[in-house]
């Protein structure tokens, strides 16, 4: 089986398994999903959709957030960790929003990623998520699984294993595949545990099969 046959394997069996896949933050606007994706770095989504209801509720829009001092939107997310970084680039991120953007999120991904806190991760998660267009979004539950299952050989660089994949995932396929990752990162696959291989629908092609790195 040649990886690009592996990759659309993988894909159908995990549509099967989680046909219902999305992003876990919570948002009901673009630029939500920014403030919640920079919060979400060395966090659990569960804890950011909690912090924000906080944040929203005293910051409701794009131009009251840029307005917001630093300090007092690190007081707020600071249960999210590393606080004063994340309150730092929420701001600044806000502020161009507001000034250059009439307070919208742009919609190409140099756009995105010239955005401050704005890395490939949150960019590609924008672009699918919000705009519908393709998108390969390298978490950890990503990369740690793609090695695991042999389509990327020993890479851990997001940047380089978001380009390997590009080559294999139906450009169509990219973010929701990304989305069921991260579940089955979080059920199956998982990192802090032994993986459970036995109850995996990918048992009998995955490469690693059990073995850790």
């Amino acid at each position: 089986m040649t990886k690009q046959e592996l990759a659309l394997e993988i894909i159908d069996r995990l549509k099967k398994e989680y046909p219902d896949a999305d992003c876990t933050l919570d948002y009901d606007q673009a630029w939500k999903l920014l403030v919640s994706v920079r919060l979400a770095a060395q966090c659990t989504d569960a804890r950011v959709n909690v912090v924000v209801e906080k944040l929203y509720e005293k910051y409701p829009d794009v131009k009251a957030l840029a307005a917001a001092p630093v300090e007092d939107i690190e007081a707020i997310v600071k249960p999210c960790g590393l606080g004063h970084s994340k309150a730092r680039d929420i701001s600044a991120c806000m502020k161009v929003l507001e000034e250059k953007y009439d307070g919208n999120v742009p919609t190409t991904f140099d756009e995105l990623l010239a955005l401050p806190g704005v890395g490939r991760k949150s960019a590609n998660l924008i672009m699918g998520d919000v705009f519908g267009k393709p998108a390969i979004v390298t978490d950890t539950h990503c990369i740690r699984l793609v090695n695991r299952m042999g389509l990327v050989d020993g890479i851990k660089d997001p940047k380089r294993v978001e380009m390997a994949l590009w080559k294999l995932i139906p450009p169509e396929e990219g973010s929701d595949f990304c989305h069921r990752l991260v579940n089955h990162g979080r059920e199956v696959c998982t990192a802090r545990t032994k993986p459970y291989c036995e109850k995996c629908c990918l048992q009998d092609i995955c490469v690693k099969n059990g073995v850790e790195e």
